[in-house]
């Protein structure tokens, strides 16, 4: 029976999974040199060609992608077990990576974050801003931010935030100029600011309902941008209508910087929700961070969804 070193494995792991040896031996703080011939050796004991090199790019073969498949969840399982060693330290330590979109870390992460954090200086928080559908898993991410509507089935779902309202509202200015719309069809009429999403490149298509009719539309106008901040700036400067979370834009409606126009068409939806998977062990760090920013202001709940 083979016994390989796990270190050597884990190498060819970090150079299947990066496609570079040049990332993979940044990423494991060896050099580039000392990484390729580890996994050099590793090759000539399997006897195999685990995989393809050129000058631009590497990728692995048939036998490469197998043991990547094989090998890749018994070593994450490996170091997450080593992680969740932390819990028998004093402190809990570690890095904790999360996936969400601008106005979830600006909203609800940060601000709970940064009243826990000085009382653990062992943690670190990684938040990564992304409008994407991304996989936590793939990436490498201990846990993401979706709305409530849209975690998927098998992850274990933690409220975060309340309920929601995406909102469409325009500057007092832009109004003067132009009626305010009376349904959701109208605003083919006006000019609007749109989100670009990175998946595939669409521009997000704006979502009404009223007595459980539900209406998409597709608006058009002359800004897009990938980042809410912009576009609230850019209702705030008379662009147009803008679509965005009513807590994002509460403030300004306040002043009577702006004006919520189909307000019978935008009723609550269920808000944030940090999600992740159930099988996997988790450190004494992720869990400081989970109880930091599970929502309170309603029944505690933190269920596996069923699946299906």
């Amino acid at each position: 029976m083979l016994r390989e070193n796990l270190n050597d494995l884990a190498a060819f792991l970090a150079v299947a999974r990066e496609r570079s040896f040049t990332r993979a031996a940044a990423r494991m703080g060896v050099s580039q040199s000392a990484l390729s011939q580890v996994v050099k050796e590793l090759e000539g004991r399997l006897g195999l060609r685990l995989l393809t090199r050129t000058t631009r790019s590497v990728s692995p073969t048939e036998a490469g992608e197998r043991l990547l498949q094989s090998l890749g969840p018994h070593l994450d399982g490996i170091e997450a077990g080593l992680a969740a060693l932390t819990e028998l330290r004093e402190r809990p330590a570690g890095t904790v990576r999360i996936n969400a979109d601008e106005h979830a870390v600006a909203a609800v992460l940060w601000p709970a974050l940064r009243k826990v954090l000085p009382d653990y200086p062992d943690i670190h928080v990684e938040l990564v801003t992304d409008y994407g559908m991304t996989d936590i898993v793939a990436e490498r991410f201990d846990a993401g931010v979706r709305l409530g509507e849209v975690v998927a089935k098998d992850m274990v779902a933690v409220p975060i935030g309340p309920d929601m309202r995406m909102v469409a509202v325009g500057s007092p200015a832009y109004f003067a100029r132009r009626p305010a719309p009376l349904t959701p069809q109208d605003l083919t009429g006006h000019t609007c600011i749109n989100l670009r999403l990175p998946t595939h490149g669409g521009l997000y298509a704006w979502e009404f309902e009223e007595d459980g009719r539900e209406i998409r539309v597709r608006v058009e106008g002359q800004a897009v941008f990938n980042t809410v901040s912009m576009i609230l700036q850019a209702a705030l400067d008379g662009f147009g209508i803008a679509y965005l979370p009513q807590s994002q834009v509460q403030e300004h409606l306040d002043r009577g910087e702006l004006v919520w126009v189909l307000e019978a068409w935008s009723p609550p939806f269920p808000g944030y929700h940090l999600y992740y998977p159930g099988r996997r062990q988790h450190s004494a760090a992720f869990q400081v961070v989970v109880d930091t920013l599970r929502y309170r202001g309603g029944a505690e709940k933190k269920a596996k969804l069923d699946q299906g």
